[in-house]
This record gives structure tokens, sequence and C-alpha cells, in this order.
């Protein structure tokens, strides 16, 4: 939803970021020189910024970053690894509309870094404002929940824009499917905006990866697992995956959701999701076992959740949020499906939940 400024002369012009009650944060640009709108969240995180704005879970928001001191180690290369993603970035691109921060360090050191995250951006075409009270912004975000807001730059008018009307899932899944590893056992993921990690943490168990769009028919695939992936938007716009997944069920295939594949297997279970006043968007969630003391730190990025009351027979919650008590996983009594909201491929982040890989994977040897 970037607009560009044209004849823009200044090398740092005057931004604003306006939100949809009307508050108005005034800034400067240091970006892509153009206005932007989408929905306003923000992340806690106190490092990783190249993997966050690249996890296509944020796409179309304008995302919020609450440490102080952003940009003070720049951005690595865009070096693929031998599986030839990636390594240090959670997808091939920026993925958010826009970028609000308190302090942008113009001035990087770090022994990989090939480019400034302002120099990032402006390749990339993603506008970002610099010197806002990102505190006094976030406590009107929890106050008053998440909101659609716009950065105008140099008083470029945009109107607002609300990503959830449209099927983002379409816009970051890819359009032909891809295969990774040679493992003993075929895991097919179902990309809805996955995350790298998710497939680095595959092929260390040995699972050879089979990567698909959100709509791929599965009916005549033969594979041993399905895994549904993370990604943005409302959930109930992916019927088609929805319908794939319950085909999967029906064949008792082990399954594995995280985040919205955690929304999307509810859904095909029969269970209700909802939009949340301003989602989970940190790395410090902690979110405990439903049956034990066992609790876990998680890192999340998410705005919609399963409706625990919907949950139909045979389906148990597994995993419960300490901060508001909102669903983050689930589990069937007889089928071998599991799913979590929250990310165990984290990175950065808490690694409490990276057994969970471990646990799939020995469904899928069992």
């Amino acid at each position: 939803m970037a607009v560009l400024v044209k004849n823009h002369q200044t090398a740092n012009p005057t931004a604003k970021l306006i939100l949809e009650d009307g508050s108005v944060f005034q800034g400067t640009s240091f970006g892509y020189p153009a206005s932007t709108a989408g929905e306003v969240v923000f992340n806690t995180g106190m490092v990783g910024y190249p993997e966050t704005l690249t996890d296509p879970s944020y796409y179309g928001q304008i995302l919020v970053l609450t440490y102080p001191l952003i940009g003070n180690y720049g951005v690595p290369p865009f070096e693929p690894g031998a599986s030839q993603l990636l390594n240090d970035f959670e997808s091939e691109r920026v993925q958010i509309a826009g970028l609000v921060v308190s302090n942008y360090s113009r001035e990087h050191n770090h022994w990989k870094a090939s480019q400034s995250l302002g120099e990032w951006l402006y390749r990339n075409g993603i506008p970002a404002i610099s010197g806002i009270d990102t505190r006094a912004l976030t406590r009107r975000l929890r106050e008053q929940g998440t909101m659609l807001g716009k950065i105008l730059v140099d008083e470029q008018e945009l109107a607002f824009y609300d990503p959830n009307a449209e099927n983002l899932v379409e816009k970051v899944s890819p359009d032909k499917p891809r295969l990774y590893g040679k493992g003993k056992k075929r895991v097919v993921l179902i990309d809805c905006g996955t995350k790298n990690n998710i497939i680095h943490h595959l092929l260390k168990r040995n699972l050879e990866v089979w990567r698909v769009p959100w709509d791929y028919d599965l009916r005549q695939e033969q594979f041993d697992a399905l895994l549904v992936s993370n990604g943005p938007g409302n959930p109930k716009m992916c019927r088609q995956t929805i319908l794939q997944i319950r085909h999967a069920y029906t064949r008792r295939i082990p399954t594995f959701g995280i985040c919205l594949g955690h929304q999307l297997m509810a859904l095909a279970a029969g269970a209700n999701t909802y939009k949340m006043k301003y989602g989970h968007r940190s790395q410090n969630q902690p979110v405990q076992e439903v049956g034990s003391s066992r609790c876990l730190i998680t890192s999340q990025n998410h705005g919609y959740a399963v409706e625990n009351k919907s949950l139909p027979r045979d389906w148990d919650a597994w995993f419960v949020n300490l901060n508001d008590g909102s669903n983050e996983g689930l589990r069937h009594q007889h089928l071998p499906v599991l799913s979590v909201q929250f990310h165990p491929e984290a990175a950065p982040g808490p690694v409490d939940a990276e057994y969970l890989f471990d646990q799939f994977a020995r469904m899928i040897f069992r």
C-alpha cells in the first residue's frame, strides 16, 4: 500500500503516524519516502528485526517496535544456506507495510552487517518513521485495541486500509510446490506464510519437506505427515486449506499446526475463531500445559485466536495463555493431531517449545 512521493528532495522528510481514532504522532521518515497504510500492531522484542520484518505473519501491518534502540547492528547479507533458504531471515522479502520506531540508529556496527536498516527498507520500498513515543503509542494500542493507521510522508495523503478484509494468505503463499531435503519421511508443509526456520527444524529431524501453496489439492498426494504453517490475516478466509486439513484427519495422518495453522486446524475440526483486541506479538508470552504445571516462555505473533468453548468432542485444549486465559494449543484424544498458537521455531526468541518438533517427529516415525 506504499505510494511514492514524487519530487522528494529532503534527505529526512517529515512524517507522521495517524491512527483511526484521530491520534497523531509526529516523526521523521528514514525508510522509503512514501506514505503507507495498514493495521498498526506492536512487538516487544529487543533484537531480531531482520527476522521480524520478514515474517509473513506481519504482511499488511504497520509494525511498532517497542525497544527504544533499533538499527544499531544493521542488516546481514541475503545469503542462502545448504537448504537454499536464507540464513538470517524468515522469508525472501520484507513483509510489513511500514515500520515505527522510537530511536533509529543511523550508525550500525556488526561483523556480519552488509547494509543499514534504513538502506534495506529503502531498497525494498518500505516506509519507516522514527522519533515516535512508542511507549505512549503502545499504551494507546493496549487501551483501544489494534487500530488501522497510516504513515504520511511530506503530507502525501492516503486512505486507511484494512488488510484483514482480504485473503492475505493468498498474497504470501508460493505459487508452486518445492521440495527440500532427502529425509526418510515426507512432510507436506502447507505454506500459509511459513517462516524459514520451520523448514530448518523439519530438515534437522531427517524429514523431507514438500512445501505447497495454501490451496494445493492433497487428496491424491502420498505423504507421511502434514504441517500447517503460520501466516497473516483471518483464518476463515482459507476455506480450501480447511478442506485439505479435514481430509488429512480422515486419513489419520500425523498433523501439526503452528499459529495460523493452529487456527485452521481448529476450524477444520468444527471449532470457532475470533479477532483478539490487540493480539499477542512478543517474545515472552507465558503459556501453561493444561493438566500439568509445565510453563513455557514463548514467542507469538497473531491477531486471531481459537474459542475454547467451541471445541467439539474429542478435542482438548493443550496450552493456555497465562496472561489472558486464551487458547494456545489443541490435541485430539485419538488422532495423531497437535497444534500450538505460539512459535516453537522462534529465532530469535525463547527456545522452550522447540521440543515440540521432536514430539511431531516421533509421531511420524512411530
